[in-house]
């Protein structure tokens, strides 16, 4: 088994379900990135706007204000900084990219219509396409499926065979189930048992991001999202031994020792 690549958080916002408001200032946003590369992080997932469920949209340039200074600092500290922009906007994504970043994590999978052409505008970017239904602010108000995992991945087709048209190289593209998002606690681990399924018939990487999110609360019982911890380590071994070529977490130390403890055991 190769192991995934760790995706560290870094969530330069006030209202993030798990860590909202704990970097108030862009240098302690990059502090807090340097940490989880030091602490083995492969990636760092810079974000501007909460896309917990129920959340409002924010204005793009409060977004912009929010990463920008927090993707250049990265880049002055650690120049070889594989530095993702998460956001859903292409403006933000543009100026992102322009300061260095080098990967696009979209959860809204190209809503915004000029996604497509920004990330096709920047040669080696990698866009990673997630499911969801509707926006943050009303996904969880329809989480039934006839055939969940077809649906998530006729989806996921739908938007590479977009992203293609669009001409980026398939090799440019990473697809995410979209845990949590428009999901009912049941589905989660469903999408996490069939990573493997939906790795086969994309033919593409499949990042998994379950960190610290509410499924794992009621499966724990834990409410506090800081203390879901080791469940979400359990949800990351369950991802790795499934297939999931990226793990998107907020304890990166934690993770990365039960992946090189698992994989010594396996």
């Amino acid at each position: 088994m190769t192991l995934p690549q760790i995706m560290g958080i870094v969530n330069a916002t006030p209202d993030s379900f798990s860590d909202g408001g704990m970097h108030r200032t862009a240098q302690g946003a990059v502090e807090h990135g340097l940490r989880l590369l030091d602490e083995g992080a492969d990636i760092i997932d810079v974000g501007g706007e909460s896309t917990r469920p129920g959340a409002d949209p924010v204005p793009v340039d409060e977004e912009l204000r929010r990463v920008l200074p927090v993707v250049e600092g990265l880049l002055v500290a650690r120049p070889d900084t594989t530095v993702s922009i998460d956001t859903r906007r292409a403006q933000v994504a543009a100026a992102a990219l322009r300061a260095g970043a080098s990967m696009v994590n979209d959860v809204s999978a190209g809503g915004d219509e000029q996604m497509a052409p920004t990330v096709a505008a920047h040669p080696g970017v990698r866009w990673v396409l997630m499911h969801m239904r509707g926006e943050p602010a009303t996904m969880q108000h329809d989480t039934g499926y006839d055939d969940l995992v077809g649906e998530v991945e006729t989806f996921l087709e739908q938007r590479v065979a977009a992203a293609e048209a669009a001409g980026i190289a398939r090799h440019r593209l990473i697809v995410d189930p979209g845990l949590g998002f428009g999901k009912s606690m049941h589905d989660n681990p469903v999408l996490v048992r069939n990573t493997s399924r939906l790795t086969a018939s994309l033919g593409l990487p499949v990042l998994v991001g379950a960190s610290r999110k509410r499924f794992i609360g009621e499966l724990t019982g834990q409410a506090q999202a800081a203390r879901r911890v080791f469940g979400s380590v359990g949800v990351a071994i369950a991802a790795a031994m499934h297939g999931a070529a990226v793990l998107r977490v907020h304890d990166v130390a934690a993770t990365r020792e039960a992946l090189l403890a698992f994989e010594a055991c396996r």
